[in-house]
């Protein structure tokens, strides 16, 4: 039995993109872990250091590459989007294709790609500069995304996509 919904044409807002934002990072996790043992078993990794840039590659890029556009390819939401009632779909309002879904996740990265790149080029050490720059990073992309006219993050503008609310229809 499907449940009836209730779609807002308007984007979603910042707060609750960003929640559901963190609760992908929370759940992602778990499936970071999981595809990084599968990685060390499958390749035989007999030292953390060995074929550290295949784990690398493998768990934190294609893993979470795949994780996401498998789900906003097949309902347009990832399991924090739904607990959130958030969807993602193109700017016309129809479902991600594959590709669109791909150019969305690689485009994401610009959440986390100034604040790496300015870490390294700046040579900074350390857990609490890597989280400083981080925190820098985001709350930068947020502010970029405050200032648009339709409260939409930048790698969303770039993809042609966009985030909508679809609350549960109450009888």
């Amino acid at each position: 039995m499907t449940v009836p919904v209730q779609t807002d044409t308007k984007p979603a807002g910042l707060a609750r993109r960003f929640a559901a934002f963190l609760y992908d990072g929370a759940l992602l996790f778990g499936v970071i872990f999981f595809a990084g043992f599968l990685y060390s078993v499958l390749t035989r990794q007999d030292h953390a250091l060995h074929g550290r840039l295949g784990l690398m590659a493998i768990a934190y890029f294609v893993v979470p590459g795949l994780y996401f556009a498998g789900f906003w390819t097949r309902s347009g939401q990832t399991l924090a989007m739904t607990t959130w009632h958030l969807r993602v779909t193109d700017v016309a309002g129809r479902p991600l294709s594959w590709v669109r879904a791909l150019l969305r996740y690689m485009f994401s990265w610009l959440w986390f790609l100034p604040a790496l790149i300015c870490f390294k080029v700046m040579g900074l050490q350390g857990g609490a500069a890597l989280t400083g720059c981080l925190i820098a990073g985001i709350a930068g992309y947020l502010l970029v995304a405050r200032l648009h006219p339709q409260r939409l993050f930048l790698h969303d503008v770039i993809s042609g996509t966009r985030v909508i609310t679809q609350l549960p229809v109450r009888p």
